[in-house]
């Protein structure tokens, strides 16, 4: 492969337009940028057209949308995928898709390098650069961001004296990402975990205290734990994604604080909106304590944790996640059905739930006329039940015993 060519992860923000000529002027490589739409508000062809301008010798669009929602959002969904018992891994879940778009596009090129913007302090250089050495370990990883010098200033500088259009030079306070999974907000006054976080923070929800002060209910028709149908109408899984962050976000559904432990040791106050996300993981949850028996649902929350940390940790094409996920597909069979979700100032809560596979039965847990439950081996449930726990008790205050028997002589 011809190490004077690199591909560049290419967002069309500052840090990735300056690398451009950077990577031209410190490294002597020609590069190659890589734009992957995943639900970020993002025009493909001016992006295309500003990577050019910005001195690329070619750029790459892709319109991703759909793979990321099929063949990342399908399974964390099924898999109740929630970092920290919180965070649905918006960002995490989009990096690995963006790395084997980069993969691609770099042995099409015969690029021997491949390039992202990250600092070296967050989680994402972690999840690029380990999805490239798993999917293609002979590919150099270059991180700029790590090597230069400049500070945000210095950087609008660099972009003026190499002619790279710079649409804004004025700095918010908070750096954002966003895909179809959620929109993340750090840095300013939320660095201050002791703080409120602003209104002006947030872009997707309504303040819950402004939502309508009546409810609104969505129903989730779901096939094999993966939501099909909006409100009886079925969807490619991307528009039902997109449509339902309107909806739950109009309601104040999706904020999220989380004071969180990144991958490189630091703990990281983020903010985040999520409003498709929380619904359908609330929803799906609903709708497997239906189906699943207790065993399983204990399990697999086991199952759901370790998921969630491998895909926080850039750990996606690793094997110990697709075996996982082989686990949690199988427990999915019978994960179908509707779910009734009622969104109400910042909450969503399950209100109805059924399903042909459910084991949910009437005559087993009525206590009016139509009981079937057999009361009567109750009783003797509960002594085989409790056995070992009596006999535990019954030695907390032993009696005297007689001295064990010494051994027989031996002969």
């Amino acid at each position: 492969m011809a190490r004077s060519k690199v591909v560049l992860a290419y967002s069309g923000g500052l840090d990735t337009s300056v690398a451009i000529p950077w990577l031209r002027e410190e490294k002597g490589l020609e590069v190659v940028t890589v734009t992957v739409d995943v639900g970020q508000p993002v025009d493909l062809e001016k992006v295309r057209a500003k990577a050019l301008a910005s001195g690329a010798v070619g750029a790459y669009v892709a319109d991703a949308r759909h793979q990321f929602a099929e063949e990342f959002l399908r399974p964390a969904v099924r898999a109740n995928a929630l970092y920290e018992g919180r965070y649905p891994l918006s960002t995490a879940l989009a990096r690995p898709l963006i790395a084997r778009h980069l993969v691609d596009v770099a042995r099409r090129e015969g690029a021997g390098a491949v390039a992202h913007g990250c600092t070296g302090k967050g989680n994402d250089q972690v999840r690029f650069e380990l999805s490239t050495q798993s999917l293609a370990p002979e590919l150099e990883v270059l991180a700029p961001a790590r090597e230069w010098a400049m500070n945000r200033d210095q950087e609008i500088a660099y972009a003026a004296a190499h002619g790279i259009p710079v649409e804004a030079t004025r700095r918010s306070p908070y750096s954002t990402d966003e895909n179809l999974w959620g929109r993340s907000v750090e840095c300013g006054i939320l660095e201050d975990p002791a703080i409120e976080p602003p209104e002006e923070v947030y872009a997707w929800t309504r303040a819950p205290l402004q939502a309508p002060e009546r409810p609104a209910y969505v129903t989730v028709q779901f096939e094999e734990g993966v939501p099909v149908a909006l409100d009886g109408e079925r969807r490619p899984f991307h528009e039902l994604i997109s449509r339902l962050n309107e909806v739950a976000g109009a309601h104040g559904v999706g904020r999220i604080d989380h004071l969180e432990s990144r991958v490189v040791g630091i703990k990281s106050r983020e903010v985040y909106e999520c409003p498709a996300a929380t619904v359908l993981l609330e929803a799906h949850r609903g709708l497997e304590a239906l189906v699943l028996p207790r065993d399983v649902l204990a399990f697999k929350h086991t199952v759901e944790q370790r998921y969630s940390e491998l895909v926080y940790d850039g750990l996606w094409f690793g094997p110990l996640r697709a075996c996982l996920e082989a686990f949690v597909a199988a427990t999915q069979e019978r994960v179908s059905g509707e779910v009734s979700v009622k969104l109400f100032r910042g909450l969503a809560t399950v209100a109805g739930r059924r399903s042909p596979a459910s084991l949910y039965r009437a005559g087993l847990a009525t206590y009016s006329e139509g009981d079937r439950f057999r009361r009567e081996m109750a009783e003797g449930f509960i002594y085989v039940w409790g056995l070992p726990s009596r006999t535990w008790a019954s030695l907390e205050d032993p009696p005297e015993r007689a001295p064990l028997p010494s051994s027989a002589p031996r002969r």
